[in-house]
Parts: structure tokens; C-alpha cells; sequence
């Protein structure tokens, strides 16, 4: 595990007395304290964990995903920024690496409970298709999900908001328009229904069927757009934690996550684990 803090580079360039310490003395000076310091905090649990410190200077987000490429990170877990002047829990740097870093974010309550009671793992499926990147993202936000229910004994909610556009335009065609929107929307919630049970059988299968039927997952199928939906339940649930894909091009760098995912996103009050899709590269570089 490695522990890293960012100091923003003009706390450091500011004029100093003419007989004080130099720009260099300044810099090396604040990143030892803050060395020290974090040092102080791992302390207690050195004899259990390796971790690894790092003071770095620079913009917060990309200072983070320069470490992940650099060093190979598999998560990167960070405390929500909550800014008092926003009703939003995520601030800038938040949003920034839940966009651009190419490993999965967690981004938790600065009052985040020691255990979750309650994990929502939202997903989206292609019923008309088989999408391979979105059935490796779903599997993925299903795994993460599943471990961290087992581990803290919570509920195990599964969400995915569904459509039937079609429905809204059989008055133009049917003669009998409330039957047959009744129809489509049956029959929409039917494939949507199938797709989930596949993708809950999967689950089973690379978890082991004893600790499936112990975390017996609820599944949730609103109707409606998934950026009301989503929220809503969420909200209705008491949720601690969401897990969730962004929505990005993959195989190029992609500066932006899906308007959805960043809707959802923006009106939750509760931790999140956000994850991207296989082929996802970050326009963020080492250099």
C-alpha cells in the first residue's frame, strides 16, 4: 500500500523574507514534515501492513494517476473533498479521477461508517447485443461489490434502469394503444429481466453458489431514465456505498465519463466506487 499526499505547487513558490530559508529549503522542509507526519499516522499498523509513503508536488488528480501508471496501482481509495460552499460531496479533483484514472476510484464519506450495511452495484446491459466490454465492466462491478459485502456482512443491492421508448409512440399505429404499450413494456421488462438473471448466474458461478445464497442479492429494476432512477434508489435504500462504471471511449484517451454515469454521480451523497471499462486510457501521461 502506498500513502500519498500532494502539495500544491504555489503553496510552496510564494516570496519569502529576504533572510529566510531558500525556495529549495522551503520545498525539502514542508515535504519532510508532511512525511513525518503520515509516518506518525501508519505507525500503529506497520507490523500488519507494507505501505509506502509519498510527498509529491503538483496538481492533486494528476500527481495521483502519474503515481498509478507509474507504479502499476490496482485502486486508489480518497477521501471525498465535500467543499462547504457546494451541496455536491465531490469536488474537482474528485470528478477529475473518477474521468481520467485508469484504475477503479473509491472515493468515501469523510464520516463513512467502519462497515457498510448496505451496497448498491449499479449496471447497464445491451439486451439487443452482446457487448464483450460492458459484460467484463459488469462482471467487474459485480466482483468488487460481492468481496466487499462479504467482507463487511451487508446487504447486496443490484440496479439496473430500464426503457421502453417505443411505448410512448403505439398511439400513432394501434388501435388499441393501451394494450399493446402494456405489451412492449411486459416485454421489455422480460429481456432486461433475462439479462440480469445471466449476469446474477455468472456472479454465482465465479463466487461459489454457498456464498451467492448467503449474500442473496436484491435486484432492482426501475423503469425510467437511469439518472433519476439510480439516485432515487439509492437514497430510498440508505445506501453507504455505490459501485458504478464510467462510461468512456476506449483504446483513446478519454477525457470525459459518460453523461449519465456523471449525473448519478453528482447527486449522490454516499461513498463510491467507480470503475472504468476494459480499454479505457487515460489522457493523463507521465510526462
Amino acid at each position: 500500500m502506498t500513502l500519498i499526499e500532494v502539495i500544491p505547487e504555489d503553496m510552496l513558490n510564494r516570496s519569502l523574507a529576504p533572510k529566510g530559508p531558500s525556495a529549495d529549503e522551503l520545498r525539502d522542509a514542508v515535504m519532510a514534515e508532511r512525511r513525518t507526519w503520515i509516518e506518525s499516522l501508519i505507525a500503529p499498523h506497520a507490523d500488519r501492513v507494507d505501505c509506502q509513503v509519498d510527498v509529491l508536488v503538483g496538481i492533486t488528480f494528476i500527481e495521483v494517476i502519474r503515481a498509478v501508471l507509474r507504479d502499476g496501482h490496482d485502486l486508489v481509495i480518497k477521501t471525498a473533498e465535500d467543499p462547504e460552499w457546494s451541496r455536491l460531496l465531490f469536488g474537482s479533483d474528485d470528478m477529475h479521477l473518477m474521468r481520467k484514472c485508469p484504475c477503479p476510484v473509491w472515493l468515501m464519506k469523510p464520516d463513512d461508517k467502519p462497515n457498510y450495511q448496505r451496497i448498491v452495484a449499479a449496471v447497464d446491459v445491451d439486451v439487443l447485443r452482446t457487448v464483450p466490454d460492458e459484460q467484463v465492466l459488469n462482471d467487474g462491478i459485480l466482483d468488487l461489490a460481492s468481496s466487499l459485502a462479504l467482507s463487511d456482512f451487508a446487504e447486496l443491492h443490484l440496479v439496473h434502469a430500464w426503457d421502453a421508448p417505443t411505448a410512448g409512440f403505439v398511439g400513432m399505429w394501434s388501435n388499441d394503444p393501451d394494450t399493446t404499450e402494456r405489451h412492449i413494456i411486459e416485454g421489455e421488462h422480460s429481456r432486461h429481466q433475462v439479462a440480469m438473471h445471466r449476469m446474477t448466474f455468472r456472479l454465482s458461478e465465479r463466487i461459489g453458489e454457498e456464498a451467492y445464497e448467503y449474500l442473496s442479492p436484491r435486484v432492482h429494476l426501475p423503469m425510467g431514465s437511469a439518472r433519476k432512477q439510480i439516485p432515487q434508489l439509492v437514497e430510498k435504500l440508505k445506501a453507504d456505498l455505490v459501485v458504478m462504471g464510467t462510461v468512456a471511449r476506449t483504446g483513446i484517451p478519454g477525457f470525459i465519463i459518460g453523461n449519465t454515469a456523471e449525473s448519478v454521480i453528482s447527486q449522490l451523497q454516499c461513498s463510491v466506487l467507480a470503475l472504468k471499462p476494459p480499454g479505457f486510457v487515460s489522457p493523463v501521461t507521465l510526462q
